[in-house]
């Protein structure tokens, strides 16, 4: 142990503990090196020992509630849903309940503690306004291992994306850092001063004749990323208000981003095998793709 980080140590020497976990447990002092208290980025030395306890999981404070939700593959370990626009994904300020861990923990039944009391079993998470695939974990493992992948960024993903305008190439790449907006906080940009790397892949799925359906593969995970980067190359999100594809310019019947994540893949936390789920192209998309002008 001696050289590892306090926190890599502990999710070690208790199985099935997340280092996330492990990492809250240390910076609220459950867990200390001795009689002090370190932070978990601490690196073990030589006669040090590690002291403390795990306690059992809080309460999760969320309710769970009978919301319909489309199961696409579900196992011991984890479950993989097709969430529907409008589906806020946990509880916040201005949406307490009907969310999807309400809806999971109706499901499920056993998710308290697994990634935050307020995010049970969550590894990842979907806008309201975007359709598609989800997986939350139901387990410290699971979320630990899946958690590990999305920071690794080897998960893999791929949005349709109906855009404003037509780009002059069949396929391209957006490799810009993205990070909070200079003057809005509420928002995300390119011309952030503290941006992290942002890598998106794109190709043309559809053209019509003011717009175009994009296929994109995103190569890291950022807040806003497709969304961001889209505008950032003036093809906005068809139907998203905060980053150009709304206003005056607005589809008839869209009153959401026109953005739904079709493929979700990753490395299974049980045996490490290779999953892969496609989702088709929400209901709503699907109807304004017709009705668009080629």
């Amino acid at each position: 142990m001696v050289g590892l980080r306090l926190d890599a140590a502990v999710a070690r020497l208790e199985p099935g503990l997340s280092r996330a976990r492990a990492r809250r447990l240390i910076d609220s002092g459950d867990i200390r090196v001795g009689a002090r208290r370190v932070r978990a980025s601490h690196r073990l030395r030589e006669g040090e020992r590690i002291e403390g306890a795990v306690p059992p999981p809080e309460p999760a404070g969320v309710e769970p509630e009978e919301i319909a939700i489309r199961v696409v593959y579900e196992d011991d370990d984890l479950i993989v849903v097709d969430k529907p626009a409008g589906l806020v994904v946990h509880p916040a300020a201005g949406h307490r309940g009907g969310t999807l861990v309400n809806a999971l923990l109706f499901h499920c039944g056993d998710l308290s503690g697994i990634g935050g009391v307020t995010r049970p079993g969550i590894v990842h998470r979907l806008d309201k306004g975007t359709s598609g695939l989800i997986v939350a974990a139901k387990g410290d493992a699971a979320h630990a291992s899946l958690a590990g992948q999305f920071k690794r960024h080897s998960i893999e993903r791929e949005y349709l994306a109906l855009v404003r305008g037509s780009p002059g190439a069949g396929q391209g790449t957006v490799d810009a850092p993205i990070g909070r907006h200079p003057s809005d906080r509420k928002r995300f940009s390119t011309r952030s001063r503290s941006g992290r790397r942002a890598v998106s892949h794109w190709r043309v799925e559809t053209r019509f004749r003011e717009h175009t359906l994009l296929r994109v593969r995103l190569e890291t995970g950022r807040t806003h990323q497709i969304r961001v980067h889209l505008a950032s190359v003036g093809l906005p999100v068809a139907g998203d208000p905060v980053y150009g594809g709304g206003g005056r310019r607005a589809l008839p019947g869209l009153n959401r981003p026109a953005l739904h994540a079709a493929v979700l893949g990753f490395a299974h936390p049980r045996d490490g095998r290779g999953v892969r789920f496609e989702a088709p192209l929400a209901e709503d998309l699907e109807r304004l793709l017709r009705e668009l002008p080629g």
